[in-house]
């Protein structure tokens, strides 16, 4: 007998769907949760946005009664509230490019666009559950580190209502501005193909483009920093005024970033091979 003949008496296997974006997110669902770097990203990142936070209102309630007066004007209680958010969007964003990365270093990524020929919904399907996971995280996460950090500060009477005017706007919008992050880095990711090339291009933008902004004529400074990712994405979280966008256009622009990362990595994922 031929291997042929074999073949062809191999029962065919039956089929059980078709490719589409609800198989495609719960394919992306289960590859995200799988995978071990996952959950210690997500366990960093809800760590320090509560710990960072409730040591660095600590600090402010041991040092207080030695303050100048004029630091303690210019004292807003929710500034110390997101210093745990500036490290936990270093963690979101690493995991972003991971997300995309993760799959391209050992090869699976071929697995990945042989059950979905067309490419784009597992972009799309990455997008949409890593954008998920991190809001549903990252929302009982700063909600949580507000309550903390203003018990703490409640101590010597600096603490501030959760309705007070612009604080839900915040507080809320810390957990938007750490989604958008994480969108970003994905895309970047998904341009990349590389880890160590898309954690390194996420940092670049995020925190080294900003500083190097200063050896621009104090001027042209001024008027480009409100622009750039970071400092438009962290407009949302701004309670006093200062040189900064409107808080909801500057989380827009930011927004309009990771869509134009991710934009560009849909053209590119279409056009290149694996």
């Amino acid at each position: 007998m031929t291997s042929a003949t074999i073949v062809s008496l191999l029962p065919r296997l039956p089929r059980t769907g078709r490719v589409t974006q609800a198989h495609v997110l719960r394919s992306e669902w289960t590859k995200l949760r799988s995978v071990r770097s996952t959950r210690w990203s997500l366990v960093v990142a809800f760590a320090v946005t509560l710990g960072v936070g409730a040591i660095a209102s600590a600090v402010v309630v041991n040092r207080w009664p030695h303050m100048q007066a004029h630091d303690r004007r210019d004292f807003h209680p929710l500034e110390v509230n997101f210093a745990g958010v500036q490290l936990a969007q270093l963690a979101i964003g690493v995991l972003g490019v991971l997300v995309m990365t993760a799959e391209y270093s050992t090869g699976m990524i071929r697995a990945s666009f042989t059950a979905v020929p067309k490419r784009l919904p597992v972009l799309w399907g990455k997008a949409v559950v890593y954008a998920a996971t991190t809001l549903a995280l990252m929302v009982p996460a700063v909600l949580l580190s507000f309550v903390i950090v203003q018990s703490i500060l409640s101590r010597r009477h600096i603490e501030v209502a959760f309705g007070a005017p612009h604080v839900a706007r915040a507080v809320l919008g810390a957990a938007l501005y750490l989604t958008v992050v994480g969108l970003f880095a994905l895309g970047l990711g998904a341009i990349v193909r590389n880890t160590a090339g898309g954690i390194a291009a996420f940092a670049g933008v995020m925190f080294v483009l900003p500083p190097l902004m200063n050896v621009l004529p104090t001027s042209w400074n001024d008027a480009a920093s409100p622009y750039l990712p970071l400092a438009a994405g962290e407009a949302i979280m701004a309670t006093t005024p200062g040189n900064h966008l409107a808080p909801w256009l500057g989380l827009l622009l930011f927004s309009g970033y990771a869509a134009a990362a991710i934009g560009v990595a849909a053209v590119l994922l279409n056009r290149r091979d694996v």
